[in-house]
């Protein structure tokens, strides 16, 4: 395994890094799984509260590594921004975890700009809770993790309140490179989040193993070499279910080099050149929208982009099948499957790119659907 400074918080974390939400249902088997990775060198571990019994499998899977693993939680405060809501969740986790002290706690689950503003900075809110609680030994280092748009992270990297952060990042979305390397900058330790795209980089397309000079086994192994081979990143935490993920994850992380400079360079060249004909069939600026009959426009073409322009057919036609084919009763929301289009016409005329929307509907239509 290779090893990784984390920020300047004085950690050597393991390339690859265990992502607990999607473990199996039985704890024992969780426990096994999680403890693999321990065996081949996987050191940080990142779970959550609201992981269902995540924390509770961490727990077990702990035992007897307590000492030689990091383990991150997060504290989610969407339905309760309250200091003592906070405080009674870190004390849930921590009895959860079976542990003392948290290494690294996101005490924002998902954090926003306007989350900071109203219910983090300043007396008698969350950053002082998390601070007092680091004081009280619970803590040791005070993180966030974030699905903001890439200027507000950027915003918050630069608030200078934080030791480091969990952000998404992979080779079909790299909008947050800037905040990364800002982060890395000021001594954070930079952790990412869906390296291999959140399943979307299941299998092997002919596609995106172009990209990569000397060719790939699989998506996924083109797409954590891709994380990794940025010197801004500490570690990558990929959600593993099964001793072969485990087992296949650890080996790519364990290469020394996962990409040269110059062949990272060459797929971020072949990565804008497919993002530049992704934009010639629809930009996802929204100009089209609101649809009157509840049509994803562009929701619909990012879904067919990922069959047309990087080969990910099978992950495309499994996210249509779960759009739905018609509006819930009393709701407006516009997220229906492009089949539901009956041609009415009023969204061509809104395109800034002539693009001829209803004919591509049709077309994605008959190509996911099939």
């Amino acid at each position: 395994m290779v090893y990784r400074k984390f920020g300047d918080l004085g950690y050597d974390v393991s390339a690859l890094g265990f992502g607990a939400m999607r473990l199996p249902e039985d704890h024992d088997e969780a426990a096994a799984v999680i403890q693999r990775s321990f065996e081949l060198g996987v050191n940080y571990l990142d779970t959550a509260l609201v992981y269902g019994e995540s924390e509770l499998k961490c727990a077990k899977a702990l035992k007897g590594w307590r000492d030689k693993v990091l383990i991150s939680t997060k504290n989610p405060c969407f339905k309760d921004p309250s200091v003592d809501g906070w405080r009674q969740r870190l004390d849930d986790s921590l009895t959860r975890l079976d542990v003392d002290c948290i290494d690294f706690y996101v005490i924002w689950h998902g954090i926003n700009w306007g989350a900071w503003q109203e219910h983090i900075k300043g007396p008698g809110k969350v950053l002082e809770a998390a601070q007092k609680a680091k004081d009280e030994g619970l803590i040791k280092h005070i993180g966030y993790s974030v699905h903001d748009s890439p200027e507000n992270v950027v915003k918050i990297v630069e608030t200078g309140a934080f030791e480091f952060m969990i952000v998404q990042y992979n080779l079909l979305d790299r909008s947050n490179e800037e905040a990364i390397d800002k982060a890395h900058e000021r001594g954070m330790g930079t952790v990412v989040m869906g390296p291999v795209g959140g399943g979307r980089l299941a299998g092997l397309s002919p596609e995106l193993a172009e990209m990569v000079p000397g060719g790939v086994a699989s998506n996924p192994e083109a797409a954590l070499r891709f994380v990794l081979s940025n010197p801004s990143v500490s570690t990558a935490i990929s959600g593993m279910g099964s001793m072969e993920m485990v087992e296949q994850n650890a080996k790519i992380a364990s290469r020394e080099d996962p990409m040269s400079a110059e062949e990272r360079t060459r797929m971020e060249k072949a990565l804008d050149e497919a993002q530049k004909f992704a934009k010639l069939y629809c930009t996802a600026c929204g100009y089209c929208m609101p649809c009157p009959h509840g049509v994803d426009i562009p929701g619909n073409f990012n879904l067919m982009n990922y069959h047309r322009v990087y080969g990910l057919t099978d992950h495309a036609k499994a996210q249509y099948a779960r759009k739905p084919t018609e509006r819930e009763e009393g709701s407006e929301e516009t997220k229906l499957y492009a089949g539901a289009c009956i041609e009415c016409g009023e969204c061509e005329p809104k395109c800034p790119q002539d693009i001829p929307i209803m004919e591509q509907l049709k077309e994605t239509h008959e190509t996911l659907s099939s």
